[in-house]
Order: C-alpha cells, then sequence, then structure tokens
C-alpha cells in the first residue's frame, strides 16, 4: 500500500441509498452490489469496466430485506451467485435467499433460512464467506470479534 494512490474515481449511490453500509463485487466485477439501512434494500448495478466504479449506472433493479432485518449492515454471495445472504443489527442473524438468475437481485426470494449470531455479538456489521463456501465469518462492533462458524455444506 506504500505505492498506492488515490484514482479520482468514485460513484455516488445516494440516487438510491443514503445511508450505505455494505459493498459487493461479483467475481469478474463486472456487478456491484449495495446495501443500508435508510432503505433496507440491496441495489444492483453495472459496470462497463470491471472493478471501475466510474463506469457503474444503476440497474434500476433492488430487493428489499426489511421483512427480515430493519438494519441490514452487510451482504454476500455465493461463488456462483445463486444465493445471497444478508447480516444486519436489526435481526442479529444471517439470512439466506435465492436467486432464480445468478447476480440478478430482482429474481431473489427469501429462503425461510436464518442463523442466529446474537450469542456471539449483539451488532453484527459484515460477513463473509471461504471460497468454498465451507466457512462463514462474522464481525461484531459489540465484542469487536471475528467469529466463525462450519456451513455444513
Amino acid at each position: 500500500l506504500t505505492q498506492a494512490s488515490y484514482d479520482s474515481v468514485s460513484f455516488n449511490a445516494d440516487g438510491q441509498e443514503s445511508s450505505p453500509y455494505g459493498i459487493f463485487f461479483n467475481a469478474d466485477g463486472t456487478k456491484l452490489y449495495i446495501i443500508g439501512v435508510a432503505s433496507d434494500t440491496v441495489f444492483q448495478y453495472s459496470l462497463s469496466t470491471a472493478f471501475d466504479v466510474g463506469t457503474a449506472s444503476y440497474d434500476s433493479v433492488s430487493f428489499s430485506v426489511s421483512s427480515q432485518d430493519a438494519i441490514p449492515r452487510a451482504m454476500a454471495f455465493n461463488s456462483d451467485g445463486t444465493k445471497m445472504y444478508i447480516v444486519g443489527q436489526g435481526g442479529q442473524s444471517v439470512f439466506q435467499y435465492s436467486l432464480s438468475t445468478a447476480f440478478d437481485v430482482s429474481t431473489a426470494s427469501y429462503d425461510s433460512v436464518s442463523f442466529s449470531v446474537a450469542t456471539q455479538d449483539a451488532v453484527p456489521f459484515d460477513l463473509k464467506f471461504s471460497s468454498d463456501g465451507t466457512k462463514m465469518y462474522v464481525i461484531g462492533i459489540a465484542t469487536e470479534y471475528i467469529y466463525q462458524y462450519s456451513t455444513g455444506l
């Protein structure tokens, strides 16, 4: 990072979410997802140049998670984009969704599957998965710990 420099490139998602908390890119960098607490919604964007947020445009595609969590903080997708996971402070759980079209949140539906992390941290803030999907990691700001879970995959 000693050689890092700002590219003078940014993207303002305020038109969709005024309090963004989580960001996720698909593997090839052509899709960007933002989740926030103002709307409790995942918003989907396309990037014409991979991983260049200066080329982002809103797809007019979103998915509300408010029925599961009123304070969503982060999201993750499985490697093939057919599952989406949300973690938040409101539900203190990880919620699972299926996407009938990979990485298209307009095709998302709640699986009625959740996993509580409240025993470990009352304020979960972010989540990640191992590349093979067998481990899930949740960080919380109440305890400032990272917790590791086996997914059973």
